[in-house]
């Protein structure tokens, strides 16, 4: 699909995809799931990498702790990665083709599509991973944006989600979601992680820059490290720095693209912002206007499809 209200993209490949068959078996009964228990009280915590194929920074968090033989002093690490039949469809050629095959995988953690009567990779794969979700206490998801834009955390708007990311540290921005505007339910969303009610635990996913970027693949390990640093699995680093001070945006509206035509007013990447009543992008007989001072656009889409995500739109806390 082309459209010229679009460029393409010039980032440069920094990282590209590995071949992981060596990390298939595991030790689950799950595919490419391994799981480390301490024999000591703790924490269940999963590093949850690829659950888009295109997002290489979380591979290589990963396959770091797998590969350096990191291991908890405490409780349980499980270390997944989620959609490798999407990873291996990588053609470098066409390299953000392969974010998902049929459905978002990272859109269908809800008990309607886990327990509906759709089929796809995703589904079958979701399904296949539940048990690994429904043990785990604490998640970080990792992820990577298509522009290079600065990192941020993204989760579920509950205090003890806050808590958590303030603690771990940088990224500095947060992107906070009410329940009730995330586009269908994400890894984070899944049961008890996604539930008020529950007084425990936490879920995030971590945004760590543009998809190919070598910067992306070491944030991705230094937040991973200090994610289980933080939750007591392995030590504290002796120069670790103090978290810096959380700079939160609220999201307000999630457009889906409506129109093969959808278009954004100016060139936009993300984190641009616009004044009230402000006209961001036209979607098909559809304008999209700021509904605040100061609206902050998060990850515009690179080329529209229709029925994916367009434009999240946020106002700062």
């Amino acid at each position: 699909m082309t459209n010229p209200a679009f460029e393409p993209d010039t980032a440069p490949l920094e990282i590209l995809p590995r071949d992981l068959s060596a990390y298939r078996q595991g030790n689950t009964g799950i595919p490419y799931v391994h799981r480390f228990d301490s024999g000591k009280p703790g924490p269940h915590v999963l590093i949850n990498a690829i659950t888009h194929g295109n997002e290489i920074c979380g591979m290589v968090a990963a396959t770091h702790l797998l590969d350096t033989g990191v291991r908890p002093r405490i409780g349980t690490l499980t270390v997944s990665f989620a959609h490798v039949e999407a990873y291996e469809a990588f053609d470098i050629d066409r390299p953000y083709d392969n974010r998902q095959l049929v459905h978002n995988l990272n859109r269908i953690w809800s008990a309607a599509m886990l327990d509906g009567p759709e089929d796809s990779p995703e589904l079958r794969r979701a399904r296949e991973m539940r048990p690994v979700l429904d043990a785990a206490d604490f998640v970080l998801d990792i992820h990577s944006t298509r522009a290079p834009v600065q990192p941020f955390w993204v989760y579920n708007e509950m205090d003890r989600n806050t808590a958590l990311a303030s603690a771990v540290g940088a990224p500095q921005v947060h992107l906070v979601m009410p329940q009730d505007k995330f586009p269908g339910t994400g890894v984070m969303g899944y049961g008890r992680h996604g539930d008020p009610a529950s007084d425990s635990g936490g879920a995030l996913v971590v945004e760590c820059g543009q998809h190919f970027a070598r910067s992306a693949a070491e944030l991705a390990t230094d937040v991973t490290l200090r994610f289980l640093t933080h939750l007591g699995l392995i030590d504290q680093p002796a120069d670790a720095a103090p978290p810096p001070a959380p700079q939160r945006y609220r999201l307000l509206e999630v457009h889906m693209v409506k129109s093969e035509d959808f278009r954004f007013t100016r060139p936009v990447i993300g984190f641009e912002t616009f004044d009230k009543g402000e006209l961001i992008a036209i979607n098909g007989a559809e304008e999209i206007r700021s509904p605040v001072d100061h609206c902050t656009i998060f990850m515009p889409t690179r080329m529209p499809i229709v029925g994916r995500e367009a434009v999240y739109l946020t106002q700062a806390i």
